[in-house]
């Protein structure tokens, strides 16, 4: 009865998304409802599932969307991704153009929302091809693919870091692993690919996007840009290193029944234990806790942000009124994604109170498909029907948790398999279908020929790459 109760459920949710064309946040909440009516919980405690799967949601991930979409606004108007861009260029040289314009896609892509780093990049293009008279979807595609995986694949973009707390897996330990995949997903749906597409004609749409024109004095240098860009990325890693140095510290909980007080504590007792000195375990644990506090996702992108507001905005001028005008702006741009999330929350939370994960849990060890598989597979039929790479993958992760669980799987790679199969099959569901058709002039069939191609591309060879990562761990 509790898979029948998700199966009606997603049946419901593709049918609230797809047919009666209902925002996605709403259809999450109704269709919370209806499963916790099926799996015959009480109103008022399906009330209380929902509110407390938003609430412990917008606690994880809030300030991250919220700092992450900030960066991104600052690096948008302020040229810093054009400063990237055009330095990349001159570096590797026009017959290298290509792989620029996939390390400069990954370089924006990372600190910024998709649409976001799509629309601040294919000014870029254009002026690209215009100058090198090089076919305009031979250098899209390498730029998109980046940007793509970076999206699904790599934190602090919504859908990973989410499904990284879902799955109990280290967020900087996701974006280390996530690394891995991106290389040859990037290579091949990207790069080699766009061989083949040389033949698409596509065209400059005439007054679709107003390119922004940056005096080349007044662009930021590439230092600083990159710096910027590149911040949150650095000080995430730190945490992943340490983690991979000296172990991830005990949960909270754990240190309670160890009778340790904090993760500093922790790290005192462990250079202790070493024959460390009490005066050099206590600086060694003072710099390590230091590196985890930094290295917290939320930490990291304010740190970024606060850098970028100064560099980028202040010293070039900038007013702080103008500034952090700019950055409600951007806040308010992702206001849907963040109530997307939440509702992926509730219905999540409701699927664990209503016993339907538990269930899962109690019948997945006769499972004997690859749980890495498997949540790829269930992530892509999502992506088909539903066309969010976001909502794909934020539902797929409360129904492989206890899978995940029963198998001893590695959640950080559950994370990568989920995202791999949330890029799967993109198509007139999907807004980014939709723009990358308009914005270079393509028909029905040609923007199949090479987005859908790319994204189905990418999703294959990221969850190739993460089952060979599984198989070698």
């Amino acid at each position: 009865m509790p898979l029948l109760v998700v199966g009606i459920g997603i049946i419901l949710l593709l049918l609230l998304i797809s047919k009666f064309k209902i925002n996605a946040f709403m259809a999450l909440l109704v269709t919370s409802f209806a499963v916790g009516l099926l799996s015959h919980m009480n109103l008022l405690d399906i009330l209380d599932s929902i509110l407390k799967g938003i609430g412990d949601t917008m606690g994880k991930v809030l300030l991250i969307l919220a700092f992450g979409a900030m960066l991104g606004k600052i690096l948008e108007e302020s040229g810093a991704a054009h400063t990237i861009s055009f330095k990349m260029i001159d570096w590797m040289g026009v017959k290298n153009i290509q792989y620029a314009l996939l390390i400069t896609g990954f370089l924006v892509g990372l600190p910024m929302m998709y649409n976001a780093s799509f629309l601040v990049l294919v000014p870029l293009i254009y002026t690209f091809a215009k100058i090198t008279k090089m076919p305009l979807i031979w250098l899209a595609l390498p730029l998109c693919s980046a940007l793509s995986v970076a999206h699904c694949f790599l934190p602090p973009h919504p859908a990973p870091t989410y499904v990284s707390f879902i799955y109990g897996a280290n967020i900087n330990m996701v974006l280390l692993y996530g690394l891995v995949p991106m290389v040859p997903a990037c290579l091949v749906g990207g790069v080699w690919l766009s061989r083949f597409t040389k033949g698409v004609k596509a065209e400059m749409p005439a007054d679709l996007f107003q390119v922004k024109d940056f005096e080349k004095h007044d662009l930021p240098g590439l230092g600083i840009s990159i710096l910027c860009a590149v911040t949150p990325i650095i000080l995430m890693l730190f945490g992943a290193v340490t983690d991979i140095v000296f172990g991830p510290p005990p949960v909270k909980a754990e240190l309670t029944r160890l009778g340790i007080e904090n993760i500093s504590g922790f790290y005192h007792q462990l250079f202790a234990g070493k024959g460390y000195s009490e005066q050099l375990s206590g600086l060694f644990a003072a710099l390590l806790t230091f590196f985890k506090f930094i290295s917290d996702a939320n930490m990291a992108l304010f740190i970024a942000v606060v850098v970028a507001l100064f560099t980028l905005g202040l010293r070039k001028g900038r007013s702080m009124d103008d500034a952090m005008n700019s950055a409600s702006k951007s806040v308010g741009a992702v206001s849907m994604i963040v109530l997307i999330i939440a509702g992926g929350g509730a219905f999540s939370q409701v699927l664990k109170d209503g016993q339907v994960i538990e269930y899962i849990r109690s019948v997945s060890s006769s499972f004997q498909m690859n749980p890495l598989i498997m949540a790829f597979l269930i992530a892509s039929i999502f992506r088909l029907a539903v066309g969010s790479a976001t909502v794909s993958t934020l539902t797929t992760a409360p129904i492989m948790l206890p899978i995940m669980q029963q198998t001893g799987t590695s959640p950080e790679l559950m994370v990568l398999a989920t995202g791999a199969g949330s890029v799967m099959w993109s198509h007139f569901n999907d807004s980014g279908f939709w723009m990358f058709k308009e914005y270079f002039g393509l028909s029905i069939k040609q923007t199949f020929q090479t987005w859908t191609v790319m994204e189905s591309t990418i999703g294959v060879v990221g969850i190739l790459t993460v089952w060979g990562m599984g198989w070698l761990l």
